[in-house]
């Protein structure tokens, strides 16, 4: 709205136009290749050929492996999808031997799996409902019924899947059919006590990310906490990686440390490893779901 004099010295109000760029598309562009001469240059004449303003740009020139990670946010005509940006773009690629994508603002689908624990269920809901995670949360997915009303309280349909050894396959076909059948694009473990199998975690790679506690491996299997308070452990802290068939051992996207002393006993402990989980997760999440997270061979780029 745009304040207007008229010629009886009144004031009135008139509906403007939308400025250029309040219409403007936005995107991000993501590319991994070898290290060369030009890469930037090409990248940049690209979007300036066709209007676009550069928004945001973070590159890593890996010089241990000789590889350049970049990220570009970038915005303009809405004539553009990213369809069409990657058909016009793969000459350059061509060239370049890139390995790249473009992204729109459409925001990324989430299921996410849950067993009995539900803080991280909890702070990903807080945050997806406050609008800061980044992604949208479409579905919950247990086997346990646990955190059915926790689910339902925010609107979000709850599906309870049983897991035994003898229904594990059944059951993971049915993640992937509703994988399928609502569109997902991430799958986050948030604190989901199965094995996925290997053919899984393949099916899922990139697009699936665990939490754990940091402790491992150095305090595997049941109790952890009790474990660490044992060794009188002085950091509690919690991991958040995409899914690999390698148990635990899929690429880092954050970590959250956070510092104890030996007044702290297993349920103190618990307690604060609860926290860095929640934290470490849920940065994970928004990052991945803002494209800041390039794979690189068994780690990862994180564009914060």
């Amino acid at each position: 709205m745009t304040l207007v004099a008229t010629d009886s010295s009144t004031s009135t109000l008139t509906q403007t136009e939308p400025r250029v760029e309040d219409k403007a598309q936005k995107f991000v562009l993501t590319l991994s290749c070898v290290e060369r001469a030009g890469i930037v240059q090409a990248v940049t004449t690209f979007l300036f050929e066709r209007g676009f303003n550069i928004d945001e740009h973070q590159q890593f020139d890996d010089g241990l492996r000789q590889t350049l990670h970049l990220r570009t946010a970038f915005s303009g005509s809405p004539e553009y999808t990213p369809e069409k940006l990657q058909e016009e773009f793969s000459a350059i690629a061509d060239r370049f031997e890139m390995k790249f994508s473009f992204h729109d603002q459409t925001k990324q689908r989430i299921l996410v799996m849950v067993s009995k624990f539900g803080h991280c269920l909890n702070d990903l809901i807080f945050r997806w409902r406050g609008g800061s995670l980044g992604g949208d949360i479409v579905l919950i997915v247990s086997n346990h019924e646990t955190h059915r009303a926790m689910a339902e309280a925010a609107g979000l349909p709850f599906l309870y899947v049983p897991v035994t050894p003898e229904t594990k396959a059944e059951g993971e076909q049915r993640l992937l059919d509703l994988i399928d059948e609502y569109d997902i694009d991430l799958v986050v473990l948030a604190r989901y006590m199965q094995v996925l199998s290997d053919d899984l975690c393949r099916s899922l790679e990139g697009r699936a990310i665990n939490i754990h506690h940091s402790f491992l491996p150095g305090f595997k299997g049941a109790r952890p906490y009790h474990q660490a308070y044992d060794r009188g452990v002085k950091l509690v802290g919690a991991t958040a990686h995409y899914v690999t068939a390698e148990l635990d051992e899929g690429p880092i996207i954050e970590q959250e440390v956070i510092r104890v002393d030996h007044s702290y006993g297993p349920t103190a402990l618990s307690t604060v490893g609860q926290d860095a989980e929640a934290l470490a997760l849920s940065r994970a999440v928004r990052w991945h779901c803002e494209h800041r997270v390039l794979l690189d061979q068994t780690s990862t780029v994180v564009f914060r």
